[in-house]
């Protein structure tokens, strides 16, 4: 039996799966269509299973993809959880906070404002301006500063 660093790892877990189906790593790949070195891969915990092996070992083994994924999956979070300087990198990032849900006041206004209150506004603006254009149905009168 190959020796793997963590009990549950997908090697261990696949090999007790091999032992009790009392068949042999190469009998498994050919059952499941994947190369020999793939299933030694993960049980030297060399390899990992994606999503496709997992599809393949639940329907050849019978149970769901979501296990051996499961098993992946723990087993990463496992390694990671004793990495130094992951570690380190997760200590420095702060907890999100929530928002107290507040909204400034102004931001509430302007989306209270229709497209029409907001467009008149402009022209409102740009009437004020000197030398701005008016307008009055089709006709645009240029507006001449007074004299």
């Amino acid at each position: 039996m190959p020796k793997t660093a963590n009990p549950q790892s997908p090697g261990a877990v696949l090999q007790s799966f091999i032992d009790e189906y009392r068949i042999n790593p190469f009998s498994l790949s050919k059952s499941i269509k994947v190369t020999y070195q793939s299933v030694t891969n993960i049980l030297k915990g060399k390899g990992r299973i994606s999503v496709q092996l997992a599809l393949r070992l639940a329907q050849y083994f019978g149970n769901s993809p979501k296990y051996w994924l499961d098993v992946q999956s723990s087993s990463e979070i496992d390694e990671l959880s004793s990495d130094k300087n992951f570690i380190k990198i997760m200590k420095s990032i702060q907890k999100a906070e929530k928002s107290s849900g507040k909204v400034k006041k102004e931001a509430k206004v302007k989306a209270g404002r229709s497209k029409a209150e907001t467009l008149a506004e402009k022209r409102k603006k740009a009437a004020k301006t000197p030398g701005a254009k008016k307008t009055r149905g089709r006709k645009t009168i240029r507006q001449s500063k007074k004299k």
